[in-house]
């Protein structure tokens, strides 16, 4: 087998989104010939623990860790969070924190730890890797951020080694929907800039998740950027009929920050169960993964307790089951000022589930692009009451007939597997590095 080495900062036991792109791409890498090798770190700061992802990561799969050191635990004791709490990724806060020691510790986060908390880990691990390599070759290798400072350790090899790299961006690293929030100065911007751009323009290829994502990245390295999206792992889900649910279930998966928290929704969501008593009888919302306060509190304004199950977290192999027993998933974008490039993960899995989708968003973006294409469901902007309305109400008077599913077949370009298909086709277009 040809082998890649893949530095990523998520690996299992580390639950959560970020894990999921590269597990799956190592899961099949063999299947086309390629031996993974993961470099990952032995202590991270992981959002969530989910040991049942262990089960997908490949017996030809070699893993490499080592221990990183970063400051969580000066922002815990500044901000009076114990010490046994993880840190939420994506700016999600649970309760209200004090405002003025969270603007403080994002100002230092922001300027301080250029491009993030994990950068005292790049000067170790390309010690160790350049060690590590000059002992076991690879053909390719695959930096994939956030955190863009795996990015920094593909940069540091690239200069002792001729091997050919790939910098894969799950989400941008200037562009990203938080970045006006980390108070940065001209100085701090400059130099994430510049770090952006060597990266960009040193990789010998560099891959994006999107369309819109990739020209972005376009305009900065000036170079052609290749898209692989995200997808879901038909392994994941039931090949045989899933009962639905007996309530008229709503269901959101994954975090839910302040920029994917629509006021518009819930308020149309507490006006049907206002005045529609059938509505209100039947609808069941489950929100499954960490949510923002401030969802909390539209919940709370729209008189929806009674109707919300919050859960924390699931572990995957459960997510698959819950998606094809609900009746109706919701795809809310981030409100960001540009979130028409913005595709969430999960949306991959929507589409496996064949449940219908309704998502508050650009119509004009690539998340909607993908649901037209796929015939999975309605995307409403983000302040369009009344289409919203029309949506929830046209899914909700069909659910108590026969649980029908999506039938569309466009879904199935997105597979884990024909994805990692698309990958290696990348790989394999570069000269044999080793012999």
């Amino acid at each position: 087998m040809k082998r890649v080495l893949v530095i990523t900062y998520y690996w299992p036991p580390s639950g959560g989104a970020g894990v999921q792109r590269w597990l799956k791409f190592t899961k099949y890498l063999p299947d086309f010939g390629w031996q993974p090798v993961v470099y990952t770190p032995e202590n991270p700061e992981a959002p969530a623990k989910d040991e049942t992802l262990f089960k997908d990561i490949s017996p030809e799969t070699e893993v490499l860790k080592t221990s990183i050191w970063e400051p969580y635990s000066w922002y815990k004791k500044f901000l009076g969070i114990r010490k046994e709490e993880k840190i939420n990724a994506g700016f999600i806060s649970e309760q209200e924190k004090p405002k003025l020691k969270e603007k403080i510790s994002v100002w230092i986060r922001g300027n301080f730890f250029i491009p993030d908390a994990r950068k005292f880990w790049i000067r170790p691990s390309i010690c160790f890797l350049m060690k590590y390599l000059e002992e076991n070759p690879v053909d390719v290798i695959v930096t994939t951020g956030p955190p863009h400072s795996m990015h920094l350790i593909g940069l540091g090899l690239k200069k002792h080694f001729s091997i050919p790299w790939i910098a894969d961006f799950r989400d941008p690293w200037s562009e990203i929907d938080f970045y006006e929030q980390l108070y940065l100065t001209r100085l701090a911007d400059r130099k994430q800039k510049r770090q952006e751009k060597r990266v960009l323009t040193t990789a010998d290829q560099v891959v994006a998740v999107g369309e819109i994502r990739a020209k972005d990245l376009e305009a900065i390295a000036g170079r052609e950027v290749k898209v692989i999206t995200n997808g879901y792992d038909e392994t994941d889900f039931a090949s045989t009929p899933v009962d639905p649910d007996e309530k008229f279930s709503i269901i959101h998966v994954g975090a839910m920050n302040r920029d994917r928290n629509h006021p518009a929704f819930w308020e149309v969501l507490g006006t049907l169960v206002q005045e529609n008593p059938a509505f209100s009888e039947a609808m069941e919302m489950r929100l499954i993964g960490k949510v923002d306060y401030s969802v909390l509190h539209q919940i709370e304004v729209n008189g929806l307790e009674n109707h919300i199950i919050k859960i924390e977290y699931l572990p995957h192999d459960q997510i698959a089951g819950v998606l094809q027993s609900a009746h109706l998933l919701y795809l809310p974008i981030n409100n960001t000022p540009k979130p028409n490039s913005i595709i969430p993960g999960k949306i991959f899995e929507y589409l496996a589930s064949r449940t219908p989708v309704v998502g508050t968003g650009p119509v004009n973006g690539d998340s909607a692009a993908i649901m037209k294409k796929t015939k999975s469901g309605i995307m409403v902007d983000f302040e369009d009451k009344k289409g919203l309305k029309l949506a929830l109400l046209k899914y909700f008077d069909g659910y108590k007939k026969p649980h029908l599913k999506q039938k569309d077949t466009y879904h199935l370009r997105f597979s884990r597997k024909n994805l990692t298909g698309e990958l290696v086709k990348v790989m394999n277009g570069f000269s044999p590095h080793r012999r």
